[in-house]
């Protein structure tokens, strides 16, 4: 049903690794490209899965990080832990410059079990649908608009991912943003599941400057608005120096539990929703990558309780 995407960073791990007793019972499967070289962290989370009786899936050519040029050791690595166990699905990514060929033997070396093909801008779709072997494949296709291209894919499980984070630096965001209705419409556009990147985005860069202005990204689900989701920016005010982090996280902090507390608030009252209200009780920053994980737990806490699983 839904297929959040990751990149791999530690928050993001933290964040699966703890959820993952919601990610089974909602029957939620992450994707997963994995970023770091080292496998420790990528084995735990995928572990944690396993333990909870979630399926993950993990991209072993991946595009951004340690492996976008050479995933042969990500693969083997894969292979050596989790062997055929299906709980882990490998996933081949496929981008503008690859060619048909080239997607044709990657798929060779999968096609025996099931496996995933994410489809990111590669150009020969149909060329590409009359050579893939008669298996259990699930097509992820990471612009959800492009019906076209989808056509000749009839077989197999069909995800729609789209980016419902729209990013800008953390001064410029308005109050709400739309994210996206895919969660109602996906099975409408001929999807058998959805996705998205959470509150991060499609988005990837190796670590960060400073930051002049903190915000905190709370998604939300209107009934009222037809069940869409929006996401709401809570905003410090001081912004002009990357001085006092803390302090700018307060000032966001403020408003976010000003929202939740509100009656009839829209904001979902989720684990970590719960975890902010504690953190401006006691008046604590926990770091900006801790904030990060909250908001991609609430996200998801959010999506499985909408579809009653959680």
């Amino acid at each position: 049903m839904y297929y959040p995407f990751f990149r791999g960073k530690q928050f993001e791990f933290l964040a699966i690794r703890e959820l993952a007793p919601v990610i089974a019972r909602a029957g939620f499967t992450p994707i997963i490209e994995p970023v770091h070289e080292s496998f420790t962290t990528l084995n735990r989370t995928l572990d944690e899965l396993i333990l909870h009786g979630a399926t993950s899936t993990v991209i072993v050519n991946p595009r951004h990080g340690a492996y976008k040029d050479d995933g042969e050791d990500l693969a083997a690595e894969l292979r050596d832990v989790f062997g055929d166990n299906d709980a882990v699905i490998p996933a081949l990514l496929l981008t503008p410059t690859m060619s048909l060929e080239r997607a044709r033997a990657l798929i060779t070396q999968y096609e025996e079990r099931p496996f995933t093909v994410i489809h990111a801008g590669f150009s020969d779709g149909k060329g590409l649908a009359e050579h893939l072997p008669d298996t259990d494949i699930t097509h992820v296709f990471l612009d959800a608009q492009n019906t076209l291209y989808r056509r000749p894919f009839r077989g197999g499980r069909r995800v729609l991912i789209s980016d419902g984070f729209i990013r800008k630096k953390n001064a410029d965001y308005d109050e709400v943003d739309r994210f996206s209705d895919l969660h109602v419409t996906y099975s409408e556009l001929g999807g058998d599941g959805y996705g998205d990147f959470l509150t991060v985005g499609d988005f990837f860069a190796q670590g960060g400057g400073p930051a002049y202005a903190v915000a905190i990204h709370l998604t939300y689900i209107d009934p009222s608005q037809d069940d869409q989701m929006f996401v709401a920016h809570f905003k410090s005010d001081s912004n002009d120096t990357p001085l006092d982090p803390a302090g700018k996280f307060s000032q966001a902090l403020n408003k976010l539990v000003a929202k939740v507390d509100e009656p009839n608030s829209p904001v979902a009252n989720t684990s970590a929703v719960r975890e902010f209200q504690e953190l401006h009780e006691r008046g604590h920053f926990p770091g900006l990558g801790y904030v990060k994980k909250l908001s991609i737990k609430h996200h998801i806490e959010t999506l499985a309780g909408f579809h009653g699983r959680v």
